[in-house]
């Protein structure tokens, strides 16, 4: 069994970080063919380990690899599973571009997608325990074309065997807290109840650590469904929200845990620290300081790097304050 102990109020990111300027430029030349793929591995390694940097010198409790290597969410592991092709850039919002997967062929396992990723993060983070995150099943289905399987619902349970497979491997590597991303949802009120049970799917017969990270919508559509999902913690985003009708997690099953959300990452502004606790003095009116993780509301990858940093910055400063006030023992991640 490992069991590793941590302070109150854990910080923590959800994933996702700015790339350095130079790795943009080193996968434009990478994707044009005039650099080797060893070359594109060790920049993507080195890119890892400075984003690392940043995120434990602002005092990170639990940090990730900023998902450097990918460039999308869904896309990223589409390209890695049988079954899926690609037709052109579709836009999702303003300027941004992704190219929107298609299932044309019975899905395949084709083996570890991530689990190099964590090797790699493990190997070079100075923190007892790192995050790694998968985009899970239902949103993978949400986002994709389906044309093949007879249903949505089909669709997803197949997503479903193979993020299990890859969070088995994950277990088998050392790998003790994964975040399954889940930011559809929410969008879908009357698929909530089948997508549950694809995510259950997904975690079965694992013992890690799992949270799932929603970050749109209405949680109160949710939250009923939450008791029957078989992970440990849920991140909801409250910042961009104003902190305004964060009551709703009163509801949550006493035995979850919650990432809360408390930094904005869709604005440039920095937080003042005064901002942040009292968020948090007043998320702990609602919930006891051992169910609650501290992070940003959704991944930091769309801010400049440098705004993301104070971000983080603050994120902890104020935490620490918080620290003092209500002293106190911190939740332990055993598997």
């Amino acid at each position: 069994m490992v069991e590793v102990k941590l302070p109150v109020l854990p910080t923590t990111v959800i994933g996702s970080y700015p790339r350095p300027t130079w790795l943009r430029r080193t996968i434009k030349l990478w994707k044009s063919g005039r650099l080797e793929d060893e070359h594109m591995k060790e920049a993507f390694n080195d890119a890892v380990v400075s984003v690392l940097r940043d995120q434990e010198a602002a005092g990170i409790d639990i940090p990730s690899d900023g998902e450097q290597r990918r460039d999308e969410m869904v896309e990223y592991f589409a390209e890695r599973i049988g079954g899926f092709r690609f037709y052109d850039p579709i836009r999702i919002w303003g300027n941004a571009y992704y190219r929107k997967p298609a299932v044309h062929a019975p899905l395949q396992y084709k083996g570890n997608m991530v689990v190099e990723e964590f090797k790699f993060l493990r190997s070079v983070s100075t923190r007892p325990v790192v995050k790694i995150t998968i985009t899970g099943p239902y949103t993978i289905a949400d986002w994709s074309f389906n044309e093949y399987y007879s249903a949505k619902d089909e669709l997803a349970f197949e997503i479903a065997k193979i993020v299990n497979k890859e969070l088995k491997a994950l277990e088998e590597a050392g790998a003790i807290y994964v975040q399954i991303d889940e930011p559809a949802l929410s969008t879908h009120l009357e698929e909530v109840e089948w997508a549950v049970e694809a995510i259950n799917e997904a975690v079965s017969k694992t013992r890690i650590k799992i949270g799932m990270h929603v970050c749109y919508g209405d949680y109160s559509r949710i939250i009923p469904y939450l008791e029957n999902l078989k992970v440990s913690q849920f991140a909801f985003e409250f910042a961009n929200r104003g902190f305004k009708n964060i009551e709703v997690v009163k509801k949550m099953p006493e035995d979850k845990e919650l990432g809360f959300g408390v930094i904005d990452v869709h604005n440039r502004r920095i937080e003042t620290v005064e901002e942040v606790a009292s968020g948090i003095r007043r998320m702990l009116e609602l919930l006891p300081a051992h169910r609650l993780y501290i992070n940003p509301d959704c991944g930091l990858k769309l801010l400049p790097r440098g705004t993301a940093k104070e971000k983080m910055r603050v994120m902890v400063e104020a935490v620490r304050k918080i620290r003092e006030e209500i002293k106190g023992d911190g939740p332990v991640i055993r598997t």
